[in-house]
């Protein structure tokens, strides 16, 4: 006797919309606004490395932010193609984040139901840090994207296990790899459905398809002589198709681990120089999770409130999502004890599973109320998805205005004007905002002897004999970070002795995270 057909929902061409309304809301959501907020440090250092020419990317990747290489490489072509305005730099990761709801709405369908997985999508767009992220010129959005994508897969490869399959699935976390170190932690999830579906077959994994409403429920079966076709389409038991699945499985992982492993032996030896901004994990670091997660305290304890509702109501089928979520977080944790590691954002591309227990736990109730909840954390969010539109620095109430320190200095520069930073090493990339807004239009960096593309990094060289550099120039203008009553007071060293001796503020414009000041002899 056949085993029952999968329901039609999840694969029929009939339910696009389930997949397709999450998707084009949150591609509208993310696009509102998407250039309003001026780039921020880390989408200065895309930037940066992004319009280098190709041999100067890779040796910056051989410097510094070698984990992030390939997805400078990808931005190269696509600043290329369609520019580095803001919109244009960011748009990738838009259309990354809609991906992701789509998928994140056909995975729900496939585990759960065509309505969990809707709600689940729906959910997903209405979230600030969706905005947040697809508005943002890093890889989290893509390698979120990918996560669902290669989870998606898994569960196709372990209901009908075909090469085709587990070829998709090997890419898919080949790039997610590429993409984003950390977001391989989501491999322990999945090393933990595959090692069940191996020893009790798809039930005992929770991945069997979800139960069509719609169909009558299957007669229970008598055990048979011999299995038939459909038998042979369902999960391996314990022997030789368990170890046979293991195998597909580990075998799949061996493209990602031949392209990653290098990446990491590079990135492991840049840690220090990378992460020194980044402290040890506290306990209630865990707490404040949810709402760092969500960009927004109050939605991110209504998602997890839901998602623990959604684990609750689904059981065995809860495996999958709820280990997607909750693994990974232990795993950065317990990493971040030992080595300066936990950066909330690193784990972005969780959000979507628990999404996915949400959208189960909304799926227990009629259709309205649940979209009513959805609309709920919509609107709750509101304030915060203003705000990022605002400014993408964190905390938002301390922006930095590359713009306009860059007004400033345009509207009043004369030829021959100089202009200096400090502190030159600073993780604000007060020359990178100043470069990205102004261009060739810029006063000449007077004390750089090698810049950012020759030293293959992030920050420039400065002359070890400022005053000598400085000679010949009759105004500077100077460029600090923080706000500051005496700028020129708060430049250290010989770079302030030198400008201290030979110059007198004119004037000061304090701006938000900087200030900038005109010097002359």
């Amino acid at each position: 006797m056949t085993p029952p057909a999968e329901p039609t929902p999840p694969d029929g061409r009939r339910d696009w919309p389930v997949w397709a309304i999450p998707g084009l809301l949150t591609l509208v959501v993310t696009l509102a606004g998407i250039g309003h907020a001026q780039p921020w440090r880390d989408e200065l250092a895309t930037w940066s490395a992004a319009t280098r020419p190709v041999p100067d990317l890779v040796r910056l990747a051989g410097t510094i932010d070698a984990a992030t290489g390939p997805y400078y490489l990808f931005m190269h072509g696509w600043t290329a193609l369609f520019g580095t305005s803001p919109t244009a730099l960011r748009l990738p990761s838009a259309l990354a984040m809609a991906g992701a709801a789509a998928l994140t709405a056909r995975l729900g369908a496939r585990l759960v139901g065509a309505r969990a997985g809707l709600l689940a999508g729906l959910l997903l767009a209405v979230l600030p840090a969706t905005s947040r992220y697809g508005q943002e010129a890093r890889p989290y959005a893509p390698a979120t994207l990918l996560a669902v994508l290669a989870t998606l897969l898994l569960v196709g490869a372990l209901r009908r296990p075909a090469r085709g399959r587990w070829a998709g699935y090997a890419a898919a976390v080949a790039v997610l790899g590429l993409l984003h170190l950390i977001a391989l932690t989501l491999l322990t999830a999945h090393a933990l459905v595959v090692v069940l579906a191996a020893v009790g077959g798809r039930p005992a994994a929770g991945v069997e398809p979800p139960h069509d409403p719609s169909e009558p429920a299957p007669c229970p079966r008598m055990p048979e002589a011999a299995p038939d076709t459909g038998a042979r389409e369902d999960a391996p038991r314990a022997g030789g198709r368990g170890v046979g699945l293991l195998w597909r499985w580990l075998v799949a992982l061996l493209p990602a681990a031949l392209l990653v492993a290098p990446l990491v032996l590079v990135a492991g030896g840049q840690r220090g120089r990378q992460l020194d901004w980044v402290r040890l994990v506290r306990v209630d670091d865990l707490a404040a999770l949810p709402g760092a997660l969500a960009q927004s305290g109050v939605v991110g304890g209504l998602l997890a409130g839901l998602a623990a509702l959604g684990a609750a109501r689904l059981g065995r089928r809860a495996l999958l999502p709820g280990a997607a979520v909750v693994l990974p977080v232990l795993l950065l944790f317990a990493a971040g004890t030992a080595v300066p590691l936990w950066v909330t954002r690193y784990l972005v591309f969780t959000v979507p599973f628990a999404c996915l227990l949400a959208g189960a736990a909304l799926a227990g109730v009629r259709l309205a109320p649940a979209l009513a909840v959805v609309t709920l954390a919509g609107l709750l969010g509101l304030p915060d998805q203003a705000a990022l539109r605002r400014t993408h620095e964190w905390p938002r109430t301390a922006p930095v205005d590359y713009a306009g320190v860059a007004r400033v200095v345009a509207d009043r520069q004369q030829p021959g004007d100089a202009v200096v930073y400090s502190p030159r090493d600073s993780w604000l990339f007060p020359d990178l905002g100043l470069a990205y807004h102004l261009g060739a239009r810029r006063p000449r960096d007077v004390l750089v002897v090698r810049d950012q593309r020759q030293r293959a990094d992030l920050w420039a060289a400065e002359c070890d004999r400022p005053a000598e550099c400085l000679a010949g120039v009759d105004r500077v203008w100077l460029v600090v970070t923080g706000r500051r009553a005496d700028p020129l007071a708060a430049v250290p060293g010989a770079k302030g002795d030198a400008l201290r001796d030979a110059f007198t503020v004119r004037q000061v414009w304090p701006r938000p995270g900087l200030t900038v000041a005109l010097l002359s002899r």
